[in-house]
Formats: structure tokens, sequence, C-alpha cells
């Protein structure tokens, strides 16, 4: 049996380390991330989403993602994405990504933004929410 408790070991150390890489850290209150009340919806299909964002102390890459939702919450589409600067200044951002023709039409709908920060830990680059944020808007066909 000797041999179990080291694969039990390790089997434990890393749902330790998965549970500590994906729980969000404790961030600062001054961080924040907004959504606008309207996004868009083009012919194409591509959906235009963006709000503001605040963050501070990045010591890796910061991205500013997010998703929609209508209908069953459980089905989100992702909506494009891009890095952020976490200076402690108010930005802009703005994220379009195309989803499936008709997956969405003009109406209400849920955004969820996020500012994710890749922070280097050994070999690993492991998550670190800044801010995220679940809202309701009102998504416009152009």
């Amino acid at each position: 049996m000797p041999v179990r408790r080291p694969l039990l070991a390790a089997a434990l150390g890393a749902a330790a380390l998965l549970c500590a890489a994906v729980a969000p850290a404790c961030a600062d209150p001054s961080e924040l991330i907004t959504v606008d009340p309207v996004g868009r919806i083009a012919p194409d299909g591509t959906v235009t989403l963006s709000g503001t964002y605040r963050c501070t102390g990045g010591t890796g890459p910061v991205f500013v993602s997010s998703s929609v939702s209508q209908g069953d919450a459980r089905l989100r589409h992702g909506v494009g994405g891009g890095t952020a600067r976490c200076d402690g200044a108010e930005h802009r951002w703005e994220n379009s990504g195309k989803v499936t023709a008709g997956a969405l039409k003009a109406g209400t709908a849920r955004v969820e933004a996020t500012l994710t920060e890749l922070r280097p830990s050994g070999i690993l680059l492991l998550p670190a929410f800044h801010a995220m944020t679940d809202q309701t808007v009102t998504l416009t066909q152009e």
C-alpha cells in the first residue's frame, strides 16, 4: 500500500492547486468592470458589447472577456476579448464576435464581462480575477 499514499498525496495536491487557480482572488475593491446597457447585432451575426473597466497591480497579461446569453442562461456565446491596462485609470473596452446566425435577436440579454490576469507561477500562468459583472442589456439590430 505505500505506493497509493504518494499517488493520493499527488492527487490531493493537484486538486488543491486547481481549486486555488480557479477560485476568484480577493480583488481590490476599486477594481471594476461595467457593461453598457445596449449591445449591437450586425446583419452578419457579429455582436458588439462595450463598457468600462479599472484595475490595478497587474503583473501578467490582463484580458477583458465577454459573453452573452438569451433565453437559456446555460448557453453562452463568447463575444471577443482584448487586452487591458491595469494602471488604476478607467478605460473603455469593446469586444466583437460572430455568433451563429439567428442565435441572438434584438431584445433583452444577459452579458457577463470579466477582467482576468494570467499570473506567472513557476512554469504555469494561473488565472487571477480582477473584476466580473453579470447584467441585463438590450441588444439592438443594426
